[in-house]
């Protein structure tokens, strides 16, 4: 059930809301946990019900694992070592689950490769946010031994893992941040705020995915459909349309999820902050995908050593980080590329601000997103070939090309520059969904919400909205 539906946006998210402020009042926190929960499994299960055994046999697996780490933990240190097995096994099994659905038929082709063997792949759908929900459930075990978890009831922990807003696509949540607000007294009165913000950023990110995003994802399919045809400005404008339509689906989602769980009282971590005005891969990284970046940092790159030791071990650990963070995003060495072009524009940044090399603002604003746009050809290509391809024919400069826009593939190319220009003045001049409800007092913002609100439903209409690219991963 996509947030950009009729289904969600007219029936689903109305009953949910209602149901649950109407339970809280009249049977309490309990009731309306048990609320969200059948809800946030209606929502999963609308997509592909055989996979509901899955998320929850997984939710109670964890659940059972992190009591006993638990136990062990808040017992004598001789008890430690049990502690640590139980939270070994827990890795061990949300890495196998996610490597069985996400990366065998990666692994098989790749062993098909490299040996001439002809074994057979599994064909398997990929469930719904299993790269989300496994990660979020390894942060809660890891805590757990860490000791800075408390003990907390399965209902609550449930819809921890499974509260719809974020179960699909994130932003990936920590427990420290949620799963106290579920049980706050207070959590379940209406007011009028939390509607009047969650209406206003959940309205910004259809928005961002109906009008913006699907309209480039038009330019993006025919493009790479079409690479072996297309001319240098065609290929500066599929990658182009590509690198906004990503940012506009996948932040208006995060935007959608944050403002769906506001209208419940409940704030959600902020997962995109303007990237695109970042000023270098780093702080990029602290713009972009914001959620995945912390569980990147604090679960894989500081145990791996951070940055406390020699500039080769800190280069190491980056890449590794990243290269696993690229192979989280998928199965497929396009994204293994896109992992190491960010590890090594990170290792380079760290070399120069080393030496206090410095670049006018400028000129770090256009390397850094210049890094990110040709990152995300690998991204979004079905193959490295391909990306190739495509990279090979947007710097292929001929006298011919610089005269003016010719399009072989596109029809109205320069109505189509024209379009990813005013995007660029956009992203580079407004302020950001966040920074807009900040204070949702004045009116005009109500206004605004409105506006923009009931031009992506006159557009949702007119053409049916598009899966959202980071249900992918």
């Amino acid at each position: 059930m996509l947030f950009s539906s009729i289904e969600f946006i007219f029936l689903f998210l109305p009953v949910s809301l209602a149901g649950y402020f109407i339970i809280s009042r009249l049977l309490g926190e309990n009731a309306r946990l048990v609320w969200l929960a059948l809800c946030s499994i209606f929502f999963y299960g609308y997509w592909k019900l055989g996979y509901v055994p899955l998320l929850i046999g997984s939710v109670v697996v964890n659940y059972t694992i992190a009591h006993f780490i638990t136990k062990f933990t808040a017992g004598e240190s001789l008890k430690k070592p049990k502690a640590l097995r139980f939270l070994l096994v827990g890795i061990a099994f949300n890495l196998s689950v996610l490597g069985y659905f996400k990366y065998i038929d990666f692994a098989i082709d790749n062993l098909n490769a490299l040996t001439g063997a002809s074994l057979g792949s599994f064909d398997l759908v990929l469930p719904l946010a299993i790269s989300f929900f496994t990660f979020q459930q390894i942060a809660y075990l890891v805590d757990s031994y860490k000791g800075i978890v408390a003990r907390n009831s399965f209902l609550n922990y449930f819809v921890f893992v499974t509260f719809f807003p974020q179960l699909i696509a994130g932003p990936i949540v920590h427990h420290k941040e949620m799963m106290p607000q579920f049980v706050r007294r207070t959590i379940g009165t209406l007011r009028w705020k939390h509607l009047l913000a969650g209406g206003l950023i959940f309205s910004i990110g259809l928005f961002k995915k109906i009008v913006i995003a699907d309209h480039f994802a038009t330019y993006v399919e025919l493009g790479y459909a079409s690479h072996d045809q297309l001319t240098f400005w065609d290929a500066w404008i599929a990658t182009l349309a590509y690198t906004f339509q990503l940012y506009f689906d996948f932040s208006g989602y995060s935007d959608m999820a944050i403002g769906a769980a506001r209208m419940f009282g409940i704030r959600l971590p902020v997962n995109f902050f303007s990237p695109y005005k970042a000023l270098s891969i780093q702080d990029f990284w602290r713009r972009w995908h914001m959620t995945l970046s912390r569980f990147l940092r604090d679960y894989v790159y500081i145990p791996l050593g951070g940055g406390r030791r020699g500039n080769g071990r800190v280069a190491a650990n980056l890449m590794t980080t990243f290269l696993l963070g690229g192979l989280w995003h998928g199965a497929g060495w396009t994204f293994v590329i896109w992992g190491a072009i960010h590890g090594v524009a990170l290792v380079i940044g760290r070399v120069f601000a080393g030496v206090g090399a410095q670049l006018p603002l400028i000129a770090k604003w256009a390397l850094t997103f210049a890094v990110v746009h040709f990152g995300w050809v690998f991204f979004r290509a079905d193959n490295i070939d391909q990306a190739l391809d495509i990279l090979t024919i947007m710097f292929s400069v001929t006298p011919e090309m610089l005269a003016g826009p010719s399009t072989a593939v596109f029809d109205g190319g320069k109505r189509a520059l024209v379009e990813l220009l005013v995007v660029l003045a956009a992203v580079l001049a407004l302020p950001n969904s966040m920074q807009l409800s900040k204070d949702v007092r004045p009116l005009w913002k109500t206004i605004l919400g409105g506006i923009l609100f009931g031009v992506a439903c006159t557009s949702m209409v007119a053409s049916r909205s598009q899966v959202f690219l980071y249900f992918n991963f």
